[in-house]
């Protein structure tokens, strides 16, 4: 299920933001699902981010790709968890280029039978 959520993960990154992430995790904690993503940036976001005007450009446009495809991100977690989303929280460190997802969901989510 997690390597479900990470593929789903960077689709969604490669169609809403231009690019797929160089790494990304995802993990299922009870009734959370976390995802980190490494290397997100795309070289002209890496250049804006060399100053403070630039870093808030970057997380303000991030934010509203988010907010664009928000609901499509969440129905896909959900149909791979069975579990409905309450809330997405998402936040990104352009210094380093990481992002984090935090999806809570309306139960806790049991591991998939291997």
């Amino acid at each position: 299920m997690e390597n479900a959520i990470r593929n789903a993960i960077i689709k969604f990154e490669q169609e809403f933001m231009g690019r797929g992430p160089e790494e990304v995790k995802a993990f299922i904690i009870r009734d959370l699902v976390v995802v980190r993503l490494k290397g997100v940036l795309t070289p002209a976001e890496r250049q804006l981010a060399k100053t403070p005007d630039g870093v808030d450009m970057v997380k303000r446009l991030r934010q509203t790709l988010i907010a664009q495809g928000r609901d499509k991100l969440c129905e896909q977690v959900s149909d791979i968890t069975g579990a409905n989303i309450l809330t997405l929280f998402t936040d990104i460190d352009v210094q380093i280029g990481e992002k984090v997802f935090v999806f809570t969901m309306d139960r806790e989510i049991l591991p998939s039978v291997r």
